[in-house]
């Protein structure tokens, strides 16, 4: 069993079962200002989801469709975005970014940052004590003198579709990671993951591309008008959309497990509800995420194998006594993104170094702020950025909502990016307050303009007190002027 620096060790202060993006940041919180000790227990790559299956390859993947997208709209570029992208360039930046799936410099930074790993597969076995089952089936137990947190994170979901799973479809780690660009390929799902991943396939030369999803929309958890647009420019680039798709069956004599990113064998047939058949080479299934908990001895502790874990908002176990227990990232539910994890984490690792100390952590260290206005970005083309809640979300909340939208084409710094620039903003404000709580973008190069409506939300500024925060020119961060502007002229013609 490859082990930390010391293979004898069995006691730290913390121990994070789980070693992804999440857990390094726990670990490191915990840690760098309190003379605590912690260890990673990861069987698999040190870095997790994010860095070698989710995050960064698929932006690594979307750069350059969107690069080429963009220069194909631009007058006196058009010509040298003529030609397809160099697919196998592509494909080996792709694989410089997830370091060849190799997580040496990931140890090497928790081993500098005083981090000790253990490689293996850990379950709780008791409050406070894990046991850790090598590749070559030896075990050891771990103890923590102060805390667990469990990282263990999530798994794609596969639905009980006939002949679904036989056909050995396509996850998020195939099309992250392809090897090989298939001719023809059907992507069940209509959110985030499917949308990224019909953009860059389309994008590398995909010819036939399906995308199958259930309900009137894509990306349904999104303000409606995000899943038109992204709509639109799918159609728009070739590839067909089925709404209220429902699959029925999946048909594919010849599957055979060839490996990560190459077609899982033969023609695979996809029966839906309605009787239409697609016929295509690979399948790439992208219909939500289920938690890492299924196997990691909860029963151990009194909880029940599998779903999500209850947290407070310090990420704390709920059913659990004695506060060593805490959960982040995908397996507690609250926003599977890895950006909120870390955020999860960083409190985390801060109440656990406090409460160590004998004292109460500070009231500021919360999840609850940061998850008022939970930040997303869906890098399609065009992109998708949203923080806080949609209106529908709002209205439910009992919130009295004003909102105010506005068309981004009309924007001077829209204009100079590409003359076919297709993009609208929106804000859902508290009337009461007259504060900001969501905010949605849609356009080309929007991914930047999140952070200030995070920053607002969390903030709650006064709208009076945005209209003086000067947008600079021409950039797409005007959209905030021109929101100020029409949500003025609706109140005033309201109060006329």
């Amino acid at each position: 069993m490859a082990a930390s620096v010391d293979p004898d060790r069995t006691e730290w202060d913390v121990i994070v079962l789980g070693g992804a993006a999440a857990g390094e940041n726990a670990a490191q919180y915990a840690t760098q200002f309190s003379g605590l000790s912690a260890v990673l227990v990861e069987a698999a790559l040190l870095g997790g989801e994010c860095s070698y299956w989710a995050c960064m390859p698929s932006k690594g993947l979307l750069r350059p469709v969107e690069l080429r997208d963009a220069a194909l709209h631009l007058p006196g570029t058009a010509k040298l975005a003529e030609a397809p992208l160099d697919v196998g360039e592509v494909l080996a930046r792709r694989d410089a970014i997830v370091h060849d799936l190799d997580d040496t410099s990931q140890i090497d930074w928790a081993l500098g940052a005083g981090i000790d790993v253990v490689r293996g597969y850990g379950r709780l076995t008791g409050e406070r004590t894990i046991t850790v089952t090598g590749r070559d089936g030896a075990t050891r137990d771990l103890t923590a003198r102060h805390a667990v947190v469990i990282d263990t994170g999530s798994s794609a979901a596969i639905p009980d579709t006939p002949g679904l799973r036989d056909a050995l479809p396509w996850t998020s780690h195939d099309v992250t990671n392809l090897h090989e660009v298939p001719r023809r390929v059907v992507i069940i799902g209509g959110g985030v993951v499917a949308c990224e991943a019909a953009t860059w396939l389309r994008g590398l030369g995909v010819a036939e591309l399906s995308v199958v999803y259930r309900g009137e929309r894509l990306l349904p958890r999104q303000e409606p008008f995000a899943g038109e647009l992204v709509a639109d420019k799918l159609r728009a680039d070739g590839v067909r959309l089925y709404a209220n798709g429902d699959v029925a069956s999946v048909e594919r004599p010849d599957a055979r497990d060839t490996g990560v990113g190459l077609p899982h064998g033969g023609e695979v047939r996809v029966t839906l509800g309605d009787g239409t058949v697609l016929v295509a080479d690979e399948l790439v299934v992208a219909t939500g995420r289920t938690p890492n908990t299924g196997d990691i001895g909860l029963d151990a502790v009194g909880l029940s194998a599998g779903g999500y874990l209850g947290v407070d908002d310090r990420q704390q176990v709920t059913g659990v006594d004695g506060q060593w227990l805490y959960a982040i990232g995908d397996v507690c539910g609250k926003a599977l993104l890895t950006h909120m994890g870390k955020y999860q984490a960083r409190i985390v690792g801060e109440v656990i170094a406090a409460r160590a100390e004998g004292r109460e952590p500070d009231d500021g260290l919360s999840t609850a702020t940061g998850h008022a206005a939970t930040p997303q970005v869906t890098f399609t083309n065009p992109e998708v950025g949203s923080a806080g809640l949609t209106e529908r979300q709002a209205r439910d909340a009992g919130i009295d909502v004003e909102t105010v939208e506005y068309d981004m084409a009309a924007l001077a710094g829209t204009y100079v990016q590409r003359e076919d620039y297709a993009g609208r903003a929106k804000l859902v404000l508290d009337r009461a307050k007259d504060t900001i709580v969501g905010a949605t973008f849609v356009g080309p190069g929007i991914a930047e303009l999140v952070h200030s409506a995070t920053v607002a939300i969390v903030g709650k500024v006064p709208l009076s007190a945005l209209w003086h925060a000067v947008p600079s020119y021409p950039t797409v961060s005007e959209t905030w002027l021109r929101l100020h502007e029409t949500l003025n002229a609706a109140r005033r013609s309201a109060g006329a």
